[in-house]
């Protein structure tokens, strides 16, 4: 698999988060010769909150953890890679049930302190044994969460992605670190995407702290994403805080919701690096709307155009596509106070294009691979910032042959 042209240099150097520990391996389930089954356990203590796809045909895995993320406890996560247990019925439900049960007798604790999430093909049903069958080898081969580990666990939980995501920060007043990884390529749409994160902290918190702080979180990162404008069955967000470090989140709530705004942020951008078949990563910004929702639909309108995705991809300055997005997006707007600009180059105004465009710096811009357009609407003060990438043939190939 080629790897993505917009891709970090390398996996980041994740510290280890105490109570947290992590373990691998290759269940043949889909995938020959490589991890795609994930546990990690944390401490007894551990509390968590989450954020899940609004798809109304759910995974069987997101929908055991909506029925037990209001307890708010956590004892461990298990992810497969290949396979989503979505739309598989009954037999669905008894893999996540005999799953979460096979993990609990192992731990010794309920089963509804243990979460699953699944991501892969939709629609194929499997056995619970071709998981469960690997639970005690993974119990007996878990190491402390350091940056070898953190790295082998964003690897086990990839599908077509071209290269594994994570991120850190440390709690600025705090020897307390937030360490996140994350999986998704394509199906990525807000709100969320075919995409799965794990973000942990050794903050004390109670889930209701980690509630207020995660959906924060959400909406300026992995809900400001889009690929190809589908939304998954099997989105999940999940924030963990085992509470060793003995830090409490109350005397340090600003300087935690800025660690996980980072952490989240930083794996939305990379999942749009790694979008299918992506060159451009690309920032749609959009000021001036009547207040900040109605900036988010038009950015959205512009960045889920799959005519400005194609032209990004060709790197032509085609800012009448961006014309139309606007246009479209149902949201007031006036066409003699739009202003356009593609990178530093104001390509439209009064309703015209701009008499000082100069179409070469705006192609010259598109050559990067990193791209900005920014749109001002000229009625308000609503702003949004949506990230997206381009769309190349390359995501055709991608998605044609994802099941062959």
């Amino acid at each position: 698999m080629t790897i993505s042209p917009l891709a970090p240099i390398a996996f980041p150097d994740l510290p280890h988060v105490e109570g947290v520990e992590i373990a691998v391996t290759e269940s043949g389930m889909r995938y020959e010769g490589r991890t795609d089954l994930c546990l990690i356990t944390m401490s007894e203590g551990t509390s968590v909150s989450g954020v899940f796809t609004k798809s109304l045909c759910p995974s069987a895995p997101v929908e055991w953890c909506k029925r037990i993320i209001d307890l708010g406890t956590a004892r461990a996560l298990l992810c497969n890679a290949g396979n989503a247990n979505a739309f598989t019925g009954q037999p669905g439900e008894v893999v996540t049930k005999a799953s979460a049960a096979c993990v609990a007798e192992e731990l010794n604790v309920a089963p509804q302190h243990v979460f699953l999430a699944s991501t892969g093909v939709i629609g194929e049903p499997f056995e619970a044994d071709e998981i469960n069958r690997n639970i005690p080898e993974l119990l007996s081969n878990q190491e402390k969460s350091d940056a070898n580990e953190w790295e082998k666990a964003a690897n086990a939980i990839k599908t077509t992605d071209t290269f594994a995501k994570g991120s850190s920060c440390v709690i600025e007043g705090t020897d307390a670190v937030v360490v996140g990884i994350a999986k998704g390529s394509g199906m990525i749409a807000p709100d969320m995407a075919t995409m799965l994160a794990f973000i942990f902290t050794d903050l004390s918190a109670p889930a209701s702290d980690l509630k207020g702080v995660l959906n924060q979180a959400i909406e300026k990162s992995f809900n400001s994403i889009t690929v190809d404008s589908d939304t998954s069955t099997s989105d999940t967000v999940l924030l963990f805080a085992t509470g060793q470090s003995k830090v409490k989140a109350s005397d340090h709530l600003d300087a935690f919701e800025k660690a996980v705004q980072k952490v989240a942020l930083d794996l939305a951008h990379q999942i749009v690096r790694d979008g299918e078949g992506a060159t451009k990563f690309v920032e749609v910004h959009v000021t001036g709307a009547t207040d900040n929702h109605s900036a988010r639909i038009i950015a959205k309108s512009i960045a889920n155009s799959p005519l400005v995705k194609t032209a990004l991809a060709a790197e032509d300055p085609n800012w009448g596509r961006i014309i139309m997005a606007v246009g479209k997006a149902g949201e007031r707007a006036d066409r003699d106070l739009l202003k356009i600009w593609i990178g530093d180059e104001l390509i439209a105004e009064n309703g015209q294009q701009s008499h000082a465009y100069q179409e070469a710096k705006a192609a010259s811009h598109l050559q990067k691979d990193n791209v900005s357009i920014h749109v001002d609407i000229g009625i308000g003060d609503g702003s949004s910032k949506v990230w997206t990438c381009d769309l190349t043939h390359q995501y055709i190939e991608i998605n044609a042959g994802y099941r062959s």
